[in-house]
């Protein structure tokens, strides 16, 4: 199990010599010390980055891609390796890492090995005698930060695309959960990747990551993570005004008509909001009701919550896993008790479990009816197994409810109306809608949103582009251009 920091293609200690213990979520007990990486550390990651540049931008985009092709096949050789790793460090049902979080993976890195030498410029229709054309080249030093919530799986989203595109990476993984990142950039090196063109420097984000926003040989830092830390990215990018890309909170409004398929919704909402303990941004924790189905639907959906198998992650019939910190499961029950304070009702769960999971990060599902469209638990991001109910009456209401945050990341709602359907996909302020499910994603289809949950895109040929500047370029084929001086 690699715990040092990777940087020009090898593993090393941090300069200063720290590490920090990563935890198993199940029990808070420590998997392994991994190094530090510091503000030195992050000069050393860049440095290597910029010597390989050169070298791997101008190589074919076509031998490129064949390197992520590689690691794509080398991922699912490895894959029950990793699923037990991401589920060791993050609490993620072995299930799901070994059925979802690895073949996304694989999948993303098989896209955009694909995508490699098919992603090019335009030729522009302009005046006669000139030709126009478009480059599309790399930006150069990336700097990528990602999060802990599924950190196997985001790596690939930021690398795929930024290596494809001949960008060389400075990556950080988050702290609480290193151990498949650092896999993965062994299985990079065994690809085929040189050195220097991926570094990994997992370090606190005060240090490590506050470093990369502010390195001028950084030209891009493309982000996952929480608001208040993207607002402190792009103040740390002012210096060199880098290129941003900032994936950051949500507070998914799903939607149930009155028309809508009941099992399919309570089934599928369930999914919205208690897949990886509700630990995601695209997570549907505003669940909207209408009025005249919210008993009905209630009356299936919160037996189904109460029935969901927690346990251990690496058992095999664990449903749900435990949220992967002690201090972030503290912050998800503090919103329990803001609920009640508010006036609102605790429907089902809203505590941790007893008996054998005590000791780990546990947060039974939770569901909670708010008193207000307005309050703290309809507003705030909790991310967690936490859903908040809410009731409208019409369409109208419903939108104005959905709309009713400063978060526009993802939105669902389920509906037998075909004009309905194709209208809120049209009004509802997300970057994503899911129309008859939820949390639906794939390499091809761009993934981001708008306002406070940032701006830019993953996945899919917009991915490509945000990994990219544009040259125009001006021929002179045969126009006459007469002297603007002339003597």
């Amino acid at each position: 199990m690699a715990r040092q920091l990777f940087i020009n293609g090898e593993f090393t200690d941090a300069l200063s010599g720290e590490t920090l213990p990563t935890l198993n979520p199940h029990d808070n007990s420590v998997i392994a010390d991994v190094a530090l990486a510091g503000r030195e550390d992050v000069d050393r990651a860049v440095s290597a980055a910029q010597k390989a540049f050169p070298a791997w931008s101008r190589r074919p985009a076509a031998e490129r891609g064949r390197i992520l092709l590689k690691l794509a096949d080398l991922i699912e050789a490895n894959a029950d390796e990793l699923a037990r790793l991401e589920s060791l460090d993050t609490g993620h049902p072995l299930r799901d890492s070994r059925m979802l979080d690895v073949p996304r993976t694989a999948a993303c890195y098989r896209y955009f090995g694909g995508m490699a030498d098919k992603f090019q410029g335009e030729t522009i229709p302009v005046e006669a005698g000139f030709l126009n054309y478009t480059l599309r080249e790399p930006v150069g030093v990336v700097g990528q930060v990602v999060p802990w919530n599924f950190p196997l799986m985001f790596t690939s989203w930021k690398m795929g695309p930024a290596l494809a595109a001949g960008n060389t990476i400075v990556m950080k993984p988050s702290e609480i959960t290193p151990l498949t990142s650092l896999r993965i950039a062994q299985l990079m090196a065994q690809a085929g990747l040189p050195p220097g063109v991926v570094n990994m420097v997992p370090g606190l984000g005060g240090v490590a990551g506050q470093a990369i926003a502010e390195h001028p040989g950084i030209a891009k830092v493309s982000f996952t993570g929480s608001t208040a830390t993207g607002r402190r990215i792009v103040q740390a990018s002012a210096g060199n005004l880098k290129k941003l890309q900032l994936e950051l909170g949500g507070k998914g409004a799903n939607i149930v008509f009155a028309d809508a398929n009941l099992a399919a919704a309570v089934n599928g909402s369930a999914w919205a909001i208690f897949h990886n303990q509700g630990q995601a941004c695209i997570a549907g924790s505003r669940l909207l009701l209408h009025a005249k189905i919210a008993d009905a639907f209630l009356a299936k959906f919160i037996p189904l919550a109460q029935s969901i198998r927690l346990g251990n992650p690496l058992d095999e019939t664990t449903e749900m896993g435990p949220l992967t910190s002690a201090l972030h499961q503290k912050r998800v029950l503090s919103y329990v008790e803001a609920a009640r304070a508010e006036g609102g009702e605790v429907l089902s769960g809203g505590k941790a479990p007893g008996g054998e999971l005590a000791k780990g990060c546990y947060v039974e599902p939770t569901v909670v009816r708010a008193k207000t469209p307005g309050d703290r638990i309809a507003q705030e991001e909790v991310f967690g197994p936490f859903v908040t109910v809410l009731t409208f009456q019409d369409e109208a209401e419903a939108l104005a409810i959905a709309n009713g945050t400063d978060y526009g990341l993802g939105a669902g709602l389920w509906t037998q109306d075909l004009q309905r359907a194709h209208r809120f996909a049209r009004e509802l302020r997300a970057g994503m809608v899911w129309i008859n499910s939820y949390k639906r994603v794939n390499p091809g289809s761009p993934f981001g949103g708008v306002g406070l949950s940032g701006y830019g895109r993953d996945m899919g040929f917009d991915a490509m582009r945000e990994y990219t500047q544009v040259r125009s370029v001006w021929v002179n084929v045969d126009a006459q251009v007469p002297p603007h001086y002339p003597r």
